[in-house]
This record gives C-alpha cells, sequence and structure tokens, in this order.
C-alpha cells in the first residue's frame, strides 16, 4: 500500500498540463496561423484533436468531453500582422475545471508569446498578437462548480461502498451466514436483498447533495433533472455492487473497511479526474482511471449540470456504467456461489 501511495500521489498530483486536446478554428488558413498551429501541436503540452469548420461547431466540439480549449483565428489573421501588426485569436476553454482552464490558458499564452519573440526579431516595429480569453460554461471560474460533481460522486462512492461492504462480512462474523447457506434463497436473492434498502438511503443522500448545489451554491442545472436522477441512481447501483463484491471477497468488517477506504478513497480522488488533470498523467494511470466508476459518473454529472447535455452525448459513459455494474453484481453472485459449495 505505500507503495501504491506513493506512485499515485508522485504521479497524479501535478499542477502541469500534457496532452490535452484541443480544437483548432483557423478562419485565415494562411502560412503564419499554419506557423503557429505547428508550434502548438510540437508542444508536449497540447494534441490538436480536430479541425473545426464553423463557429456552430464549437459548442457541439465541447459537449463531446474531448477537448478542454478551441483556438479561433481570426479571418486575414497574416495579412493583419503584416498591415496592422496586430492579429487576434481567442481561446475558449472548458471552464467547468477552473484550474485546467487557468492553465490551458496561460500554456497557450507561453507559446504565443514565444512565437511573437521571434517574429519581432530585427524588425524595428513589433508584432503583435493579441488573445482573447473567453471561459465558458463557468466563466466566473467559481470552484464550486468543480467540487460539487467531486464530492457528490466521492459520498456516493464511498458511503454506498463502504455500507454494503460490510453487510456480507458482517453476518461471517456474527455467525448468522450459515443461516443464509442452509435457507432456500438463491443466490442472486441474497445479495439482491442486500443492495436494495442501502439504495434507498444512498437516493436519499444524493437529493440531499443536489438539493444543497443548487440552493446554497448556486449550481446550475442546465440539463434534465430526470436524466440527473436517473444516471445518479445509475451510479449509486454501480457503487452498491462494487461493495457487495468487496463483501464477498474479505472475511472481517475491518478487512472489508480497509478495502474500501483504502482502494477507493485514493482512486476517487487521485485517477477520477475530480482534481488533477487525467490528460497528464503517465499512460499507465490514464489507463487505470477507466476502469474506475466514479470517472465516468463525474464526465456525466458535469455534462448534464454545467453543459446542458442529454443521453446523445453520454451514452458511452452510461452504458460503460451498466456494464461495470453487469460485472460486479455477476461476479458477486459467482462468489457467492462457490462459497455455497
Amino acid at each position: 500500500m505505500p507503495i501504491a501511495q506513493i506512485m499515485l500521489f508522485g504521479f497524479a498530483i501535478t499542477n502541469e498540463i500534457n496532452n490535452v486536446d484541443i480544437a483548432i478554428l483557423d478562419h485565415s488558413k494562411d502560412t503564419t496561423t499554419e506557423e503557429i498551429i505547428n508550434k502548438i501541436s510540437a508542444s508536449k503540452y497540447f494534441t490538436i484533436n480536430q479541425m473545426i469548420a464553423s463557429e456552430a461547431d464549437i459548442e457541439p466540439a465541447f459537449k463531446k468531453g474531448k477537448i478542454k480549449a478551441v483556438l479561433n483565428f481570426e479571418k486575414d489573421f497574416s495579412r493583419n500582422l503584416i498591415r496592422d501588426r496586430k492579429a487576434t485569436i481567442q481561446i475558449i476553454t472548458d471552464a467547468t475545471a477552473p484550474n485546467t482552464a487557468n492553465s490551458v490558458t496561460n500554456y497557450i499564452n507561453a507559446i504565443l508569446q514565444n512565437y511573437q519573440q521571434s517574429k519581432n526579431e530585427g524588425v524595428q516595429i513589433d508584432y503583435q498578437i493579441i488573445s482573447q480569453i473567453r471561459m465558458i460554461y463557468n466563466p466566473e471560474l467559481k470552484s464550486v462548480f468543480m467540487f460539487v460533481p467531486g464530492v457528490m460522486t466521492i459520498i456516493l462512492m464511498l458511503v454506498s461502498a463502504m455500507m454494503t461492504s460490510i453487510s456480507i462480512t458482517r453476518e461471517k462474523e456474527l455467525g448468522t451466514m450459515e443461516i443464509l447457506l442452509v435457507s432456500p434463497l438463491k443466490p442472486s436473492q441474497v445479495i439482491i436483498g442486500k443492495v436494495v434498502p442501502y439504495i434507498f438511503l444512498s437516493i436519499i443522500n444524493a437529493a440531499v447533495i443536489v438539493l444543497l448545489s443548487i440552493f446554497i451554491f448556486k449550481m446550475p442545472v442546465q440539463g434534465s433533472l430526470f436524466l440527473l436522477g436517473a444516471e445518479s441512481v445509475l451510479f449509486i447501483i454501480t457503487s452498491l455492487a462494487l461493495g457487495i463484491l468487496i463483501s464477498t471477497i474479505a472475511e472481517t468488517q475491518q478487512a472489508a473497511m480497509m478495502i474500501s477506504l483504502m482502494g477507493l478513497m485514493l482512486p476517487v480522488i487521485l485517477l477520477s479526474g475530480f482534481i488533477f488533470p487525467i490528460s497528464s498523467m503517465p499512460v499507465p494511470l490514464q489507463l487505470i482511471s477507466h476502469i474506475i466508476p466514479a470517472k465516468w459518473f463525474i464526465i456525466i454529472i458535469k455534462g448534464i449540470m454545467l453543459k446542458g447535455v442529454g443521453m446523445a452525448y453520454i451514452w458511452k459513459e452510461t452504458l460503460i456504467l451498466i456494464g461495470m455494474t453487469i460485472f460486479f453484481i455477476g461476479l458477486s453472485v459467482k462468489k457467492y456461489k462457490i462459497r455455497l459449495e
């Protein structure tokens, strides 16, 4: 565990950005814009994910959740730079993660400044590349817009998993497991019976968190409340299923609690994209993050609450959570059957 912790903290906790996906909207398409695009693409900080054709394509590109910024070059960029000695680039960033948005903007501005300095060498009147910053979805850069989805995810994941993880282990420690073993109940009935009561309790938790975020922290809900509730219930079931799986593996309540706390808390906080951008982590940690249910739920909840997206944009994340739920429940039933034998 100490080795795992130092590796996670050492590689996951960073304020730097790497391989951030951005899009380009080039109205000018001249040699100067091509040079700037190539300079940005050549850096380790950014990856050109797509070329956008028009202004109307910007919002759909952000709603897909892949890109974090769009560089919008004005028309006749090179001509304006030569004739007027200045040209404008609009930097549009996804501010649902304020810290990342600030870092992306600063890094792009640094690259633009470096390019500008290289162009001004040996000239009498300096060229000026003016960047216009536009933050979308969270223009005031309120940190609460980032923390509410993350805290909601952590609470639902840890509370749900911890509650269920001790359910079967408690039966074993109290000696009542023998009664279940000789009862006519099927393994699936026992598993479902353990999960259902906690579903209602977790739904109450989720409702309280959403109401507090809306009325106390003024968190917007741009999308459908019904969809938000349905996705929250799905994530609760996923978390409960994971807790049941832990309870079938652990022999004691203490072991189940330790697995839930240490095995879930660190990955949920560090590898879910809640605080630290996943794209800046080493490739092995990025791959591990794919099996963290919290990562997909944070994408869903931010999309619904801040971007106002519908199922058309979050169907992939929804299917992943459904698949994880089926896998956890199936494995739990299998483990329970092994114990019956």
